[in-house]
Parts: structure tokens; sequence; C-alpha cells
């Protein structure tokens, strides 16, 4: 399943109904409340940032969001699908940041 905005409040619900994996905005929610109540329940399909993270002219700025990401939502066992848009406006450099910190997940 997939919803835009902030739909923290909605997981449960979700959750409940049988949605097993969703696409999310994480960065627009909070990923450490998010990991705390969720995690283990839903497989949590979050996009990069696509307006303030993939145009970012600094690639350490991709970089940084995925051990965001990361650090909250991932676990070996499972439950993190990575994820990004690279459309108009991505920085390439940043884009190709993203796909390296993804590799260095483990």
């Amino acid at each position: 399943m997939h919803s835009d905005g902030h739909i923290e409040s909605i997981y449960p619900d979700l959750i409940e109904t049988g949605v097993n994996a969703l696409n999310s905005q994480l960065f627009c929610m909070d990923m450490e409340k998010l990991s705390n109540q969720y995690k283990g329940k839903i497989t949590f399909w979050g996009e990069i940032d696509r307006q303030h993270v993939l145009p970012s002219p600094n690639p350490e700025t991709g970089r940084q969001a995925v051990r965001e990401v990361a650090k909250h939502l991932y676990d070996p066992k499972g439950g993190l699908i990575a994820q990004f848009e690279f459309g108009p406006g991505a920085n390439p450099a940043t884009a190709m940041a993203i796909l390296d910190e993804w590799e260095r997940v483990r």
C-alpha cells in the first residue's frame, strides 16, 4: 500500500486490516516512534525524501538519510524495503551516494 503525508495515526488501523507493507513518507513522521510502535508488525517501504534529500547538492545528505532510516527501521530479519525515486530534480551524485550507503547497511 502507498500513502503520502503524515499518516502515523492510521498505522494501527492499517496493520489491523492486514496491510503488511506500507510505502509512506517516513521523513515527515517520527521514525523513532514508528520503530518503537510498529517495527516487526509491518514492512516499512519508505522512500528517501525527494523534496529535500534527493535534490541536495551534498551527497552526504543522502548518506545521512539512509543511516537515519536504517538506524530506526532496519532489521536483518526483514521489515524494510529500501527505495527512492530518481526523478526530475534529483541530484545524480546524491542518488549514487544513497545507493552506495544502502549497500553498506548490514
